[in-house]
């Protein structure tokens, strides 16, 4: 959850860090800090958000240190507070620390070590850490890079951490279990952050440490990797990353959430780039080439995901079902890998996760390789954990994406999705030629409808403002549209603070109904495909309780149009792909009343982008 950056070169590492910073700050916002040496040391850090750093660190001499390390925080032990803030230091004062994890046996080891004469200032699990490297340093006689060894061997939980030792203030000692890491390789210089973002204009050559993994990294000597279970000297791979400095900065918009919602119509043609092959009839996904047999036989599908992840696989088990004939469940990934689940040996179970690094769907995929299923990864970051921990899989190719509300990643894991189901039901002979057809040409046309829906921008922005001050929302859909109207609903919660439910339309009856009056606004996908006049119905029943309804409809519709107060009209499209197209204003229509009521889209409060703790 936490970011973390780290410099060491003939720089000065202040600029770098803090830039770094900023550009993980979707990892978390609650606090930040810098660390800086060079023989002595200076440590700078406050509760907020890196902007409040920089106007502390005015105050301070910055120059002239080539070492440094950064945090940026999402509190999980102790509140946001000075004190918590990142880099934690050690009793001495020589060794700090930055750390993005959880020690789970932080209480055990904090009593061991108040026995043995140290105290604490702080109530977080990372300075039980730092003392403990130090208590092992001092106690065994050993350099930093042992002593962070031994610590991390006595050490329950997840982290990746890097620390620096005024005793060797030429050299910072990284580790990985769990929370992603990456080191960037320049000239005489090298870069530390948990994903490659805040050094992409210094050099593109990259190691991403794999759990149990440390390095020793020193401007002079160079680096050298280590298993930190076993102590075995380790030959990195190195790797040069696929990012641009233009993909991760705003271009001109406001806020990366709206940015990242315009790019949907180029993200989506990425997805399908070279896979989406219509005049062929062709789906090429290598990862279920390379892999036909196991889905042709597969008896059901499980996926396991988080969140809007979560809400791709509700659509994935409607389309595989449908299209290929396979049950499906779908599981939080949370729920999932703390029952005992029944997993069979040849099961497919299937990941989706935007960053790769989400630590709840990380487990279910160990608990599901160690029952001897066949894992097939949904996501996209190159290189994360989850793509390295499946046996096979598909990136979306949306690009980064900044904002904590999940918009393109969703729409191109839906993408993934559709072709998967095609594919699947080509194997298993369930799709015939002329749906396929159908199907594939509505989906290669995607991105123009997109672009088609973006041009109401300014219909949904009016929408918003007259509801921009609602208590409540209630999302409304059926079939395909219900794992819509939960997505909808999801990020009007995460951005706005507005507290929203999404419901299947049928069950509306079944309680909700009860909340609805002339102060509640509703949220009905009542497009023309799959059970129309049923959610006509809905609607029927929801006008006679004075609800004020906005309607998601098919283009020239007439029946729900009539019925609602406010209209937006999407074209007309097969079954499967409308929850990519309805939730386009849906994330517009969440975006403008969180605008309206001042909250910051990119960062709201207590959430960061990627979850890599429990």
């Amino acid at each position: 959850m936490c970011g973390i950056v780290g410099y060491i070169g003939h720089r000065d590492a202040y600029p770098i860090i803090v830039k770094g910073l900023k550009r993980l700050e979707y990892r978390g916002y609650d606090s930040a800090g810098v660390a800086l040496f060079n023989k002595t040391s200076v440590i700078i850090k406050t509760k907020g958000k890196v902007l409040d750093l920089e106007h502390l660190a005015a105050n301070h001499s910055t120059n002239c240190k080539n070492l440094g390390i950064g945090h940026t925080r999402w509190a999980t032990h102790g509140i946001p507070s000075d004190l918590n803030s990142h880099p934690q230091i050690s009793n001495s004062g020589k060794i700090s620390v930055v750390h993005n994890g959880i020690i789970e046996n932080y209480g055990s080891l904090k009593k061991m070590l108040l026995n043995n004469g140290f105290h604490f200032k702080s109530d977080t699990d990372t300075e039980v850490l730092v003392n403990l490297i130090e208590f092992i340093k001092i106690n065994q006689k050993v350099k930093i890079g042992k002593a962070v060894q031994i610590a991390l061997a006595q050490v329950v939980g997840a982290y990746s951490i890097a620390v620096v030792d005024l005793d060797r203030s030429d050299e910072i000692v990284v580790a990985k279990l769990g929370s992603p890491l990456a080191i960037g390789i320049g000239k005489d210089e090298y870069f530390i952050a948990s994903d490659a973002s805040p050094f992409i204009e210094y050099t593109k050559r990259t190691i991403y440490l794999d759990d149990n993994e440390m390095a020793v990294i020193s401007r002079t000597k160079g680096f050298k990797m280590y298993s930190i279970i076993g102590d075995k000297l380790i030959t990195p791979t190195i790797q040069d990353i696929k990012l641009s400095l233009e993909t991760i900065e705003k271009g001109g918009y406001d806020y990366f959430m709206l940015k990242e919602i315009h790019e949907q119509s180029r993200a989506i043609t990425d997805t399908f780039r070279g896979r989406l092959l219509v005049e062929e009839q062709q789906i090429n996904i290598s990862g279920i080439e390379q892999n036909k047999l196991k889905f042709e036989n597969a008896s059901r599908i499980t996926i396991v995901a988080c969140g809007t992840s979560w809400h791709a696989g509700l659509v994935a088990e409607y389309l595989f079902e449908d299209a290929a004939r396979i049950p499906v469940e779908v599981e939080y990934a949370s729920e999932f890998r703390y029952r005992k689940p029944v997993i069979n040996k040849g099961d497919i179970v299937i990941a989706i996760s935007q960053s790769g690094e989400t630590a709840d769907t990380l487990a279910a995929i160990k608990l599901a390789k160690a029952h001897g299923a066949f894992v097939f990864g949904i996501c996209n970051v190159v290189g994360s954990s989850i793509a390295r921990a499946s046996d096979a899989g598909a990136y979306t190719h949306a690009g980064p994406e900044i904002g904590v509300a999940s918009t393109k990643a969703f729409t191109t894991q839906l993408t993934v999705i559709i072709m998967m189901g095609l594919r699947l039901g080509q194997l298993k002979g369930t799709v015939g030629k002329s749906d396929f057809e159908r199907v594939a040409k509505q989906l290669a046309e995607l991105p123009k409808l997109i672009d088609v829906v973006l041009a109401y921008d300014k219909q949904i922005e009016k929408i918003a403002r007259e509801y921009k001050d609602a208590s409540n929302f209630l999302y409304l859909g059926r079939g395909y549209n219900f794992p819509a109207a939960l997505e909808g609903a999801l990020k009007l919660k995460e951005i706005s603070y507005i507290h929203a439910e999404g419901y299947p339309a049928a069950e509306m009856k079944h309680g909700p109904i009860a909340l609805i009056d002339e102060n509640m606004p509703v949220v009905v996908i009542a497009t023309k495909k799959g059970h129309y006049e049923k959610i006509v119905s809905n609607v029927q029943e929801i006008k006679s309780r004075n609800a004020n309804i906005i309607s998601i409809v098919t283009k020239g519709d007439e029946s729900v149009k009539l019925l609602s107060d406010h209209v937006v009209e999407i074209p007309d499209v097969t079954e499967a792909l409308v929850p990519i197209l309805a939730s386009v204003p849906l994330q517009l229509l969440s975006y403008h009343i969180a605008i309206m009521r001042g909250c910051d889209v990119d960062q709201p409060r207590n959430l960061a982008k990627s979850v890599t703790v429990e």
